[in-house]
């Protein structure tokens, strides 16, 4: 009788430590996946930075080369309509000077001048497009 009765309880007592170690384990691997998630959630959100870091530095890039691209058409524009302006008054002046002869070589003289600056000024702004660039 005694002998049934504390094999009983070691029996209790050996299914109530299982049942802790079960307890235990289970809270363990809750734990570990806790930490696990939360580890993988912070290595998710430092690569979403650095993600978002290089997409930064890549927008910049791309906004940089784009104000580049967007300068130089700008620079063409307003060359081409400098020219524009130049050759039509190059053009009035002319039709103008044409009646008086002696002020054709006067023109002639003065497209040469004219022509030489303007290159010269394209050749400048030309450089230093591809200094900066």
């Amino acid at each position: 009788m005694m002998m049934r009765m504390i094999t009983r309880s070691l029996m209790r007592m050996m299914k109530r430590m299982m049942m802790r170690m079960r307890m235990m384990m289970r809270m363990m691997l809750r734990m570990m996946m806790k930490i696990m998630t939360r580890t993988l959630m912070r290595m998710m959100m430092m690569m979403t930075m650095m993600m978002r870091m290089m997409m930064w530095t890549m927008m910049r890039m791309l906004m940089r080369i784009m104000m580049r691209m967007m300068m130089r058409i700008m620079m063409w524009i307003m060359l081409s309509q400098c020219m524009r302006r130049m050759m039509s008054m190059m053009m009035r002046m002319m039709m103008r000077m044409r009646m008086i002869l002696m002020m054709r070589t006067m023109m002639r003289m003065m497209t040469r001048m004219m022509l030489g600056m303007m290159m010269r000024m394209i050749m400048r702004t030309m450089m230093r497009l591809m200094m900066r660039i």
